[in-house]
């Protein structure tokens, strides 16, 4: 798990990403308004008449139906290659869309809120900071002080051990008075 400046950023990160996101989509996807007394600057629809509404089968009748898609079709030929940009979206769908990006833009906020929050030493003044980081340096100075004692102390011991079993010696075995000792054993039984 990354410490809380490292969520924090990724945090701050994946903020601006839905930002960027959402003002894309506001841009690109926004539907065109009416406003009285001027010219509607909205894409035409394609006239119906050039929108192929069946297809003839081999022997010129005509299928069940119109062809789906059969609009969306006719709008892409007719823009041809005059723009990359999607259709604008129905209003309803498009205020939906945006009632979602703002929800998700706030619980990103919020997330980003509870990570400041939790940070260290927003509760407190630089001077009472500084005093606390003596405090925890004379600490680890104390602690130090007792890990290094306990180091010498473990190296003796190591060295006392090792004149111990320097000294010792080896002592042959002898088999035959073992087992006289383990036969005197038995028989007394």
């Amino acid at each position: 798990m990354a410490d809380r400046l490292t969520q924090l950023q990724d945090a701050i990160d994946n903020q601006l990403t839905l930002m960027y996101a959402a003002v894309n989509y506001i841009r690109t996807r926004h539907p065109y308004g009416d406003i009285p007394g001027q010219p509607s600057q909205a894409p035409d629809p394609a006239p119906l008449s050039a929108v192929p509404q069946s297809l003839p089968n081999g022997d010129g009748s005509q299928p069940n139906g119109p062809v789906p898609g059969a609009k969306a079709i006719a709008l892409d030929q007719q823009q041809g290659s005059k723009t990359s940009t999607p259709p604008p979206e129905q209003p309803d769908n498009f205020n939906a869309s945006l009632h979602e990006l703002a929800r998700d833009l706030v619980l990103q906020e919020q997330q980003i809120e509870i990570l400041i929050n939790s940070l260290p030493g927003l509760g407190s003044s630089e001077p009472s900071q500084q005093r606390r980081m003596r405090e925890l340096e004379a600490e680890l100075r104390t602690v130090e002080g007792v890990r290094r004692k306990a180091e010498e102390e473990k190296e003796v011991m190591v060295n006392k051990l090792g004149d111990i079993l320097t000294r010792t010696q080896r002592v042959p075995r002898d088999t035959s008075m073992l087992q006289s000792h383990v036969h005197r054993h038995v028989t007394m039984s």
